[in-house]
């Protein structure tokens, strides 16, 4: 029994009827597993440092109906309105990115946080997913327009944005985005000599990175040569995966949330293998494989190309930052402070991969002439 008629016409009835109902769910679930999660792995840490034990399951609560809104209303909007709303967030985003090397809170060497009185805001967060928007609206307009550079204007607005989170820096963030750029580029049919020089950039950029950075050197270095450096997490977070066995420990009886420092936003996925076991990290492994899969099932029936390079985009952003989450607390690739969507905790992180999954539903909404259905 559904809660809408098919000839609804009303706003929510054209939505219910429209709307991939299939990733909703899986989202609604990943975001269930996450409060799960954050209620077994935050306790430990608040009173570590001296918080009361609920405070960030509380304050996670706390950021969690402007999420949900955040993503149920971005679904609603038209083509028009999500790449409004997405400039609109980017225009903000780029302001507040500007400011927060001068004004913003370093924590652990970097300085990618502003305060905004109550509560303090990652602007790198935001300007991701609405990035990711526009440089699809330019690169489908250079394919409506040959006069119009839009590949060019986005090139310029990618170098613009990693220069200003290389500064906070965190180098990894601005290596996924341009990631995420070059498959976007690949989508739009650009020429192949064209993304191998931009791959071989990539690579320089890389490179450049390990021998002037020595915060990325050491990661690597130890990634390499564990013996080369301090690899307690990962050493603490593989004995976590150990100990949790196909069933885990327990609610509760894990120990990696007691130790850890980050257990509950970068090293969530080791609380999961501990206390639940290798069943609940399949099915938040399967959980992220599914939304990804189907969304790109269904846009690539699309004939829209601002359509295809803004899902496109956004889904391979969501999926990049669940692979590196998960590869480092399995030790499949350099530590790199990066949060797995909606599970871990962080008010920033949470809000902004609703934003970008709020346009991801709206854009995969059956239109038309779309034959996105499935």
């Amino acid at each position: 029994m559904t809660t809408f008629a098919r000839d609804d016409r009303s706003v929510l009835g054209r939505w219910w009827w429209t709307v991939d109902r299939w990733t909703l769910a899986a989202l609604a679930l990943l975001v269930a597993v996450g409060i799960l999660l954050t209620f077994a792995a935050s306790p430990a840490v608040a009173e570590r440092i001296g918080y009361e034990p609920l405070h960030f399951l509380r304050q996670q609560l706390m950021f969690l109906p402007l999420a949900l809104a955040m993503m149920l209303g971005g679904s609603l909007l038209s083509l028009t309105g999500v790449r409004r709303l997405a400039l609109g967030v980017l225009a903000l985003s780029l302001v507040l990115l500007l400011l927060t090397p001068f004004a913003g809170i370093e924590v652990k060497g970097a300085t990618r946080w502003l305060s905004l009185g109550l509560f303090t805001i990652q602007p790198s967060e935001f300007v991701k997913p609405a990035f990711v928007v526009a440089s699809a609206s330019l690169l489908a307009e250079r394919r409506l327009r040959a006069s119009f550079r839009g590949d060019l204007v986005s090139f310029a607005l990618l170098l613009l944005i990693v220069g200003l989170i290389a500064l906070q820096p965190d180098f990894g963030a601005t290596l996924a985005l341009s990631a995420v750029w070059l498959f976007q580029l690949f989508l739009s049919g650009a020429g192949l000599v064209w993304i191998m020089f931009l791959i071989a950039g990539a690579v320089g950029l890389a490179i450049g990175g390990y021998l002037l950075l020595p915060h990325v050197a050491s990661r690597v270095d130890r990634f390499l040569d564990p013996s080369s450096g301090d690899s307690y997490q990962i050493d603490r977070s593989l004995d976590a995966f150990l100990s949790g066995g196909l069933f885990g420990r327990g609610p509760g009886q894990g120990t990696v949330k007691e130790v850890l420092p980050d257990a509950h936003t970068d090293f969530i996925f080791a609380v999961a293998g501990e206390e639940f076991g290798l069943l609940l990290c399949i099915l938040i492994v399967g959980l992220f494989a599914f939304i990804v899969l189907r969304g790109f099932v269904r846009v690539l029936r699309e004939h829209n190309l601002f359509v295809l390079l803004a899902v496109g985009g956004l889904l391979a952003q969501f999926g990049l930052q669940a692979i590196i989450n998960m590869g480092v607390t399995l030790d499949l690739m350099p530590a790199k402070g990066m949060t797995l969507p909606f599970i871990s905790y962080g008010g920033s992180s949470l809000i902004a991969v609703a934003f970008g999954m709020g346009m991801v539903l709206a854009l995969t909404r059956r239109r038309p002439g779309s034959e996105a259905w499935l």
